[in-house]
């Protein structure tokens, strides 16, 4: 018996440093694609080579634009704004159910089927301004998810004109996508940044995931040199979106990318950006977009009524100072810069 406990001890001891040397060693990885670039941190226990996985990554992000892309001609999207035959994947799929979804919990705040009159605002790929009020009322007849829908595995429209621009929650659901593929190699502990958008799962060395927020200020062109704040996050995904970068001004006059699907016009209000925390990167990224053609008073109102989301909205009072509403949920797990 005393042989026994003594070899089940021995084994213990045997045992016991091989789980200790399992400590987290976190290995990094950063490139462009999408026309942006991306930063991936990851618990490497498992040794995977850093070469070999951001190989890997690139061609799923490749594929995912092939599919999404308003910058690629022989995309999917591409080819069904150009109402050519084509059956749509698992990613437009998956994007244009969530996109429905989200349609609906905003009200039509958020609408990919705003697609010509981001075009007309001069937005997008090889896009010039040429909006007029004359237009307006043709191109608010194209404009709805009503007037889309999948019907056995293909897009129906009611109007061949219409044009569905996904960017405004693509970059956050390709994301989503590499986390997945992150998640099937059993990686614990990782965060994927693409374009700003990021998603975490776990810790690093345990420790929540730190994010910084840049300050909107406008052509903020530096992602991390100026910030608003740094909110911590795990096993949450953050997008936030803004006037600050998309933007352009003429006869004084500033117009930026969000553009409201109810009026056919760029969001105008005193929100600058919108900063959202949800389960999933595409939904994140949605809601953001969402709450900055909403305005800072109906984003309030409508974060308050959904609490499965967290959100830092900066805004500007009467006299242009710089001011910020924060979640209940999420007031301990931000901090923000005093400058």
């Amino acid at each position: 018996m005393i042989k026994k406990l003594l070899s089940a001890l021995l084994l213990l001891a045997l045992v016991t440093p091989a789980c200790k040397n399992k400590k987290p060693v976190f290995a990094n990885f950063t490139g462009f694609i999408q026309g942006t670039t991306y930063s991936i941190v990851y618990d490497n226990r498992k040794n995977i080579g850093t070469e070999e996985l951001k190989l890997k990554v690139e061609k799923i992000l490749h594929d995912f634009d092939m599919s999404l892309s308003l910058y690629q001609d022989s995309s999917i999207i591409s080819k069904i704004n150009r109402n050519e035959e084509v059956i749509p994947d698992s990613f437009f799929t998956e994007v244009f159910i969530k996109s429905a979804l989200i349609s609906e919990m905003t009200v039509g705040a958020f609408d990919i089927t705003v697609g010509p009159l981001v075009k007309a605002w001069g937005f997008g790929p090889d896009a010039h301004k040429n909006f007029t009020e004359s237009k307006r009322d043709s191109l608010m007849k194209l404009v709805g998810m009503e007037k889309v829908s999948l019907v056995n595995g293909r897009l129906i429209k009611s109007d061949p004109g219409i044009y569905l621009d996904v960017n405004a929650i693509a970059q956050g659901y390709s994301v989503d996508v590499v986390c997945r593929y992150f998640d099937s190699l059993g990686i614990r502990n990782y965060l994927v940044e693409i374009g700003g958008e990021v998603r975490a799962k776990g810790n690093k060395a345990g420790a929540l995931w730190r994010i910084g927020i840049d300050k909107p200020v406008d052509n903020n062109m530096s992602p991390g040199q100026t910030l608003q704040a740094i909110i911590k996050i795990s096993d949450k995904a953050l997008s936030t979106s803004g006037n600050y970068r998309k933007f352009y001004i003429e006869n004084g006059i500033k117009y930026s990318h969000e553009i409201d699907p109810k009026t056919g016009f760029p969001a105008k209000n005193t929100l600058l950006s919108a900063t959202i925390i949800a389960d999933d990167c595409a939904m994140a990224d949605g809601i953001a977009t969402a709450c900055m053609v909403m305005g800072k008073e109906r984003a309030i109102e409508f974060i308050n009524k959904n609490p499965q989301f967290s959100a830092y909205l900066v805004f500007s009072d009467v006299n242009g100072n710089f001011k910020t509403w924060i979640s209940g949920n999420l007031k301990k797990y931000i901090s923000e810069s005093e400058n």
